[in-house]
Formats: structure tokens, sequence, C-alpha cells
């Protein structure tokens, strides 16, 4: 039972390419649809918002799909071998379009089909992780997509400067997210897909064919079974029947944690946005300033997300999320009374420390919930609670600045929505690893 970390590192190849495409995406898209097209900044926002609406649509079902799905390359795989090229095909493109209709149509396309293979690819992580091992898992994972942001950051910052149209920057991107394909293929299987070796000895064939017919009936009868049984349940009851009849203790914490969910990313998604006006309005920085601040954010983040796992493991899930959500809080409220750069950078870095207490070990606690043949649907509500919170907190504390015309409230805004998680957290009693599992562990 330990973390087969060689393994984890070729799976986050999925996610260093799904975290550098939207870095690119979110730092330079913008400024093309301003300087090309001349739109308007509310317009601008709204199409940076298609990416949350195609997620928070498309995502959960293609969740549900890919546990559906069944091939000789596994459940997840065929999403990704399909989706992944075409999106690095399209985000090539992206800054060779000069039209506005031609820029709409590849960034649509774009969105969609990422959200078409995002799901699977994260759902990889615990298909092949046993359970107490997937916080360590997931900081690897995590690892590796802070290291897709800062390869975009970097390298595509740099590229940028010597090409100001973006192309060199957007090929260096699907380059990457073409090679990182390549290393999911060669060096990932799944364990539902048909095991190497099979053309030698066909018996190996015929016994792969055997499991996957019996697993198909299994998830047939389960159906059958559901939809036979839902006309004499109450509402109640179909909603524990969608969640595979977890116990009521179960239920009511998976409900908690993805409130809890939705809460903290409400308060992370508030900064990510607005932090930049905030440090234009209220601390009188330059843009640039205030982007090259919440990078510490970003930086301490990556830097502590196999230790956050790690802690994850060690003292449980939940008491490191809560840990988190306390350290950020009280890490962000002196920003409401302290305008000095140094001070105000100093707490954004302790920030992004307890952000990785937070994010590394929310979403193997959802999993924890769901058994092998539903990690992709339970990785899709993750998804969808993260993405209304995309959604949502941007246009909630735009409203709030529109009618106070005041930034500060930015980090109050951010602290009540992390204090409202923590509250939702102490409900969560389920999640953790088992007893058993533990026990293995120690052995």
């Amino acid at each position: 039972m330990k973390l087969d970390y060689r393994k984890t590192f070729f799976i986050g190849f999925g996610f260093l390419a799904s975290s550098l495409a939207w870095s690119l995406y979110n730092a330079y898209v913008p400024t093309m649809l301003e300087e090309r097209f001349a739109l308007s900044t509310t317009v601008i926002g709204t199409v940076m918002t298609i990416d949350n609406f195609f997620g928070l649509i498309f995502q959960p079902a293609v969740g549900v799909l890919s546990d559906r799905t069944h091939s000789r390359f596994g459940h997840r795989m065929p999403w990704i071998m399909v989706g992944l090229p075409i999106c690095a095909l399209l985000f090539a493109f992206i800054p060779r379009m000069y039209t506005l209709a031609g820029m709409m149509a590849i960034l649509i396309g774009f969105n969609f089909v990422m959200s078409l293979w995002r799901s699977p690819v994260i759902a990889l992580m615990p298909d092949v992780t046993p359970r107490p091992l997937r916080s360590k898992a997931n900081g690897v994972i995590n690892l590796m997509g802070g290291l897709g942001s800062i390869l975009a950051f970097l390298v595509g910052g740099q590229l940028s400067k010597f090409d100001p149209t973006n192309k060199s920057a957007f090929l260096m991107g699907t380059i990457i997210m073409l090679v990182s394909l390549v290393m999911l293929l060669i060096f990932i299987r799944e364990p539902s897909a048909l095991p190497r070796g099979y053309k030698q000895d066909p018996a190996i064939l015929a016994a792969w064919q055997d499991e996957r017919r019996k697993r198909i009936d299994e998830q047939r009868r389960k159906r059958m079974a559901a939809k036979e049984n839902s006309e004499h349940l109450s509402r109640w009851e179909r909603l524990k029947a969608e969640f595979l009849a977890l116990s009521p203790g179960e239920l009511r914490s998976l409900i908690f944690i993805l409130f809890a969910i939705f809460f903290w990313f409400s308060g992370f998604n508030a900064i990510e946005t607005f932090f930049t006006l905030y440090a234009v309005n209220v601390l009188h920085l330059s843009a640039g300033a205030g982007a090259q601040m919440l990078t510490i954010f970003s930086l301490t983040f990556v830097a502590f997300a196999l230790p956050a796992g790690i802690i994850g493991s060690k003292i449980g899930r939940r008491r490191t999320i809560l840990i988190g959500l306390a350290g950020l809080t009280l890490a962000f409220v002196p920003i409401l009374f302290i305008e000095s750069q140094i001070v105000l950078t100093a707490l954004l870095g302790i920030g992004g420390i307890f952000w990785a207490c937070v994010n590394i070990n929310s979403l193997p606690m959802v999993v924890e919930l769901a058994t092998k043949d539903r990690v992709g649907s339970f990785t899709g509500y993750y998804y969808f609670f993260s993405f209304s919170a995309a959604i949502l907190a941007p246009i909630s504390f735009g409203a709030i600045r529109d009618l106070t015309d005041n930034y500060s409230l930015l980090f109050v805004f951010s602290c009540t929505a992390f204090l409202l998680a923590f509250i939702c957290m102490l409900f969560v009693k389920h999640g953790e690893v088992s007893l058993e599992d533990s026990d293995a562990i120690k052995s």
C-alpha cells in the first residue's frame, strides 16, 4: 500500500496539459479580444466564462458516461484520446483568428471539447490509486498542474515578448498537450483496459472479454433496479438512489462537502478574478504588480501541494481541510487593514499554503464516498459545484462592488465564503480512509 509515484507522475501529465492550456488561455485571450475586436470589459468577461458554463453542463454528464464506457483502452482513455488532440489543434488556431466570428467559433469549440475530457483525465487518478493514498496522489497531480501553469507563465511569457501575436506561445501549448497525451498512452493503462500481451495469449483476451461482459451486465442490472424502484421511492430516496443508495450519514456528508466546495471556490474565484483590480484601485499599484503578487499565492500552493496530501493522509482529510480554511481566513483578515505591499504579498504566500491543504484533500474526500464504478460520476459532482462557484462568485462580488463602489470588500467576501465552507465541513463525517485501508497502510 505504497503510492506509485512514477505512475501518478505520468497521470499528472493530463492535468499538466489542462492547466497549461487554461493558464495561457486566461492570460492572453482577454487581451486579444480587446486589442483585435475592441470588445467591452463586460463582453470579455462573459466570453471568459464560457469554459465554466460548459464545465457545469457537460463535465458531470461526461463523468457518468465515462463510467459506462467499456473499451479495450478502459473507461477514461477513449475520451482523452479523442478530446485532447482536438483541443491541442484548436488551441493553436486561437491566436490566428482575426475575425470575431472565427475567434468565437474556435473558442466555443475549444471550450466544448475541453469539457469532454477533463472529468475523465481527473478520474484516472482515483481509478488506479488505492483509496487511502489518494490525498498523496492528488498532491502529485496538482504539483504537475502547477508546473503546467509555471511553464505557461515563464516560457509562454518569454515567447510573447518575441512574438506579440502569441502564436508561438499557443503553439508551445499545443506541442506540450500532444506530448502529454503520448506520455499517458505509453505509461498509463487503466485497470479496466485490455492487458498487454493479449496478442500472444488468447486466454488474456478471453478473460478480459468475460470480465467486461460482467461489468456491463452489473451496471445494467443496477440501472434497471434503480429504475424499477424509483416509481415508489420518495424524492429523498430517489436522491439517495442516484448516489448509489448511500447511507443517510454518507449522503449528508456528501451534500455538506459539496456545498463547502462551492463556498471555498467562491472565495478563491473572487480573489483570482478581481485581485488585480483590487491592487490598482485600493493599493494604487500597476496591474502587472498586482498580478505578480498573486503569483506568489500560486507558487506556494504548488510548493505545498505534495506536503498537503501527505498531511491529509497522516492526520485526516477533514481535519486538514478545516486547518486550511481557518488558516486562509486568518491570513486574509489582516489584509482588510494593511496596505503594505510586502506584508500583503507575504500573507498571500501563506494563504497559498493553506489553500493547498483545502484543495488537495477535497476531491479524494468526494470520490471516497463513491463505489468503484461511479468514480467518474462523483468527479463530475465535484466539478459541478466548483464550476458553479466559478460562475456565480465573480458575478456576485461584481454586483456588490457596483452597489458599494468599494473594492476593499473583496477580502470580506472571500473570508465570509471560507467561513461558510468551514461551517459546512463541521457536518462532514465521512470521506476519510477506512480503518481497513489504514491497517493495510500500516502493515
